[in-house]
């Protein structure tokens, strides 16, 4: 069930109950085993939702989530970069799509196509060098 979990769309725990709720009870089983796995996160998030919608105006509230923010992008932008830049033609394609970015108001899915394409044209210049 968990290899058959990995394949199908969605997460795999979620994916998993479903399966052997539907293994070991049927149709029931299947709806009772799936919000059983997903009952608790919605619980515990529509809680933490009316929360901080709550708090949201205070100021330090706010100031807290402003950095919060900036701490994730950080964390995301470093693991992006250790798993996508690994050798200076990344480093360049990086830096051009950087420069872009901050100093061109253009789509992003303009930045994707030319690191696409930029990436397959280095490519294929390192094969001819070889």
């Amino acid at each position: 069930y968990f290899a058959i979990g990995q394949c199908t769309p969605g997460i795999i725990a979620v994916n998993c109950a479903t399966f052997i709720g539907q293994k070991k009870a049927g149709t029931a089983g299947a709806i009772v085993a799936t919000l059983g796995v997903v009952f608790p996160s919605v619980v515990i998030i529509s809680v933490l939702t009316g929360v901080i919608t709550a708090y949201a105006e205070i100021a330090w509230v706010r100031n807290a989530f402003a950095g919060i923010r900036v701490c994730v992008c950080v964390l995301i932008l470093i693991k992006l970069w250790k798993a996508a830049v690994k050798d200076r033609a990344g480093m360049v394609i990086f830096a051009a799509v950087l420069a872009g970015a901050l100093f061109a108001k253009l789509s992003p899915v303009i930045f994707v196509v030319l690191a696409a394409a930029a990436g397959i044209l280095i490519r294929n210049l390192k094969e001819k060098h070889r």
